[in-house]
């Protein structure tokens, strides 16, 4: 935190070993798509030299994101490790994509790190979905300062977008720069520290010459001083610093910068740099910051941990003798090594030619089935982007990289053979957009279940579903980006493949009582097919299920055969009638039929079954039933309104909404049938610039309205 000489030099590119915890800080980069996040984590890494230049996003140059549909879409989308050293510390930074579909990748991210930082555009300012990741680290307690970055273009506006974070995170976000502007009077050529009041001038390049302030700066800049000490002394622990500055007293910088960096460390205080990536401005003094103000891996408080039995075990300490957990935070598989494995380490050392305990437990729902194993790890690295550097160890508090695992996916434990725990899992969000995919060749069956079990086992977001009533494969997803690049790598993968519409499983049954006749009867020599019987159709109550009663009387059907009536209209139940999907809630009762004591089967009874049935819907009333679900909608009070009025247009039914306290977010309920929910995802973002979320749940079928129910009966017919 400390305005420290810009001349003490930068570590090189090797791969940093690191044996003591408090020499290590894991940083989350967060911000919205296109603040800088992933320019900046290039910049910082050219700074320290530990690669030779910085990439762009533009060319599918970073070092952060070497994923192929990534670099096609010009977008970052996934996780990335880029570990800096400065002052001695390694610095691990988690770049993570800035579009909402990637959610996921971010909550591993905060997983993983013991800090945030969050990067906000000079251009764009602050955004919606940038308050809420800001409010989600605030429930957790994590440590954030903000770094105001693109100083650098025509449209920047540093004031405003200070006054944005400000209006937005609290009065805590406070800057501890102010830029100093160059001779133009436009471009930003240095930074004033308000506490040292020393000038980092960039007039002549990086590194900056560092000098006393003017007395021509400090005019400019005594009111935002004056704020910065006194919200310093507010959270000091020495209660005489606000008496002292009160009285007059001169409070000197060694006095206001140890207490600046432990209200940092933990979290009530927010310091915010302004950085330009392209220029160099700033990069020194935010190097300075990551490692003087964040805490390192022995300051975080630690995931809670059990047996793999779910027994109670004691809290971890970040202790690298102590029992070995780690956790898998981001899985990917690369062509050339297999599985790569994203692990932060908790507790205890990693070492290579060490067996592990993998343990997965809890997303069964999500198509990750629990699992236990015990695997030798060969080799450790230190991962830089898609570059892997093998080192000696990783030790608790440290992120790393293992291959060629056989079955540990993100999220998973992994511990010692001789004492497996597990840890408590991170929330993962619901996927809510649903995509059906079918392999466009018998061929490529095989090779799309290869491809989408690897990638179900590296994302926590991405649910596979084959719908045991539509028949369709379902991939559900985050959003439309999301599922782009899901359909990308797999297609990368050489496999072919297409989609089509998702189905919802509609079901059909009677709207009242019928009656029908079933007569199969067949003679063209030899062993014919004779059978009769008549049936009476009744409409059950949602949810009865389906029920059969025998009250056929003098043995007009034989008693060997009245299971075979029931077989036959069982099976045309799973069918459907009118429109093709399956029947439910029907009482048949069999009353009345004719056999043969030559010609009449279990085959004959069974067809002249499934006729009656048939009869009967020619002459009752069919129903077509729809899945209704309870939906629950999270937003800013603002955009109640808003979504009530489009959910009406959903024929939903509000069931009632709550007002969120302040900086809280207002609920939604409602109960809305689900085939007008298949995109809802996209929209509900739409609707709300990003920031509404939803879950859902089943309730019931219910009757779809008779003319929608139309033109599904017209599709299935066309269809035929």
């Amino acid at each position: 935190m400390a305005q420290k000489s810009s001349e003490k030099g930068f570590a090189g590119a090797g791969a940093p070993a690191v044996t003591d915890p408090g020499r290590v800080r894991n940083v989350v980069l967060v911000g919205h798509s296109g603040s800088g996040k992933t320019t900046l984590a290039e910049a910082l890494l050219a700074a320290t030299g530990t690669v030779p230049r910085a990439g762009t996003v533009a060319d599918g140059t970073t070092v952060t994101d070497h994923d192929p549909a990534a670099i096609r879409q010009q977008r970052s989308v996934a996780l990335a490790c880029a570990p800096i050293v400065h002052d001695g510390v390694k610095i691990n930074l988690l770049d993570t994509p800035g579009y909402a579909d990637f959610v996921g990748e971010l909550r591993a991210g905060l997983r993983a790190a013991d800090a945030a930082l969050f990067v906000v555009s000079a251009v764009d300012g602050v955004d919606d979905s940038t308050i809420a990741l800001w409010d989600e680290c605030a429930t957790v307690g994590m440590p954030r300062a903000v770094a105001i970055t693109r100083l650098d273009h025509p449209r920047a506006d540093y004031d405003e977008a200070l006054q944005d974070c400000q209006e937005a995170f609290g009065d805590n976000v406070l800057p501890v720069f102010q830029p100093m502007l160059g001779d133009d009077g436009q471009s930003v050529a240095g930074l004033i520290g308000l506490v040292t009041l020393r000038v980092l001038d960039y007039s002549d390049g990086y590194p900056p010459v560092a000098r006393e302030a003017d007395r021509e700066h400090l005019n400019p800049i005594a009111d935002d001083r004056n704020t910065l000490i006194e919200g310093i002394i507010a959270e000091s622990e020495d209660e005489t610093l606000m008496d002292r500055y009160i009285g007059g007293e001169l409070i000197s910088t060694e006095a206001l910068v140890p207490d600046l960096e432990k209200a940092v460390a933990k979290g009530n205080f927010y310091p915010v740099v302004p950085v330009c990536a392209n220029t160099g401005v700033g990069l020194d003094a935010l190097l300075d910051l990551l490692v003087s103000g964040f805490p390192s891996p022995l300051e975080h408080d630690l995931p809670v941990v059990t047996g793999v039995d779910g027994s109670p075990r004691a809290p971890l300490t970040c202790d690298p003798d102590g029992p070995l957990v780690a956790e898998v935070v981001r899985t990917t598989i690369d062509r050339h090594v297999g599985r790569v494995s994203l692990v932060r380490v908790f507790s205890g050392t990693l070492r290579p030619d060490q067996t592990l305990h993998v343990s997965g437990h809890g997303m069964a729902e999500r198509g990750h089935p629990d699992h236990d194993a015990d695997e030798r790890v060969a080799h450790v690295y230190s991962p830089l982007g898609a570059q892997l550097r093998e080192i000696g160890q990783a030790v608790a508090g440290d992120i790393c990289a293992i291959t060629k695992s056989g079955s540990a996916e993100t999220g998973d434990t992994l511990s010692g053979k001789d004492d497996p725990l597990l840890m408590e899992p991170w929330t993962m969000p619901e996927p809510l957009l649903p995509i059906a995919v079918v392999a466009k060749t018998r061929s490529d069956e095989d090779a799309l279940a290869k491809n989408l079990s690897r990638l179900v086992a590296g994302d926590p977001t991405l649910r596979l579903e084959r719908n045991p009533e539509t028949h369709q494969l379902v991939l559900w997803t985050m959003g439309e980006s999301h599922a782009d690049v899901v359909l990308e790598r797999l297609r990368s993968g050489g496999v072919e493949l297409d989609t089509e519409p998702v189905k919802v499983a509609l079901r059909e049954t009677f709207g009242a009582t019928a009656k029908g006749h079933g007569r199969h009867v067949k003679q063209s020599g030899g062993h014919g097919q004779y059978a009769v019987c008549d049936i009476e159709v009744q409409p059950l109550p949602r949810g009865e299920g389906f029920q059969f009663v025998d009250k056929v009387v003098g043995g007009a059907v034989p008693h060997n055969y009245i299971p075979s009536v029931e077989k036959g209209v069982r099976a045309q139940l799973e069918k459907g009638l009118a429109s093709g999907y399956p029947m439910v809630d029907l009482k048949v009762t069999l009353y009345d039929g004719k056999a043969h004591s030559v010609d009449s089967s279990d085959a004959a009874f069974q067809t002249a079954g499934a006729l009656a049935l048939r009869a009967a819907a020619e002459s009752g009333q069919i129903t077509l039933l729809e899945p209704v679900d309870e939906i629950e909608v999270r937003v800013p009070e603002a955009y109640v309104g808003a979504v009530m009025s489009d959910l009406s247009g959903r024929r939903g039914r509000p069931l009632g909404s709550e007002s969120g306290g302040a900086g809280e977010l207002s609920v939604v309920r409602a109960e809305v049938p689900a085939t007008e929910l298949i995109r809802y995802v996209v929209e509900l973002r739409a609707l709300t610039s990003g920031t509404g979320t939803f879950t859902r749940r089943y309730l019931r079928h219910e009757p779809m309205p008779p003319h929608l129910a139309e033109v599904v009966r017209k599709e299935h017919a066309l269809a035929r």
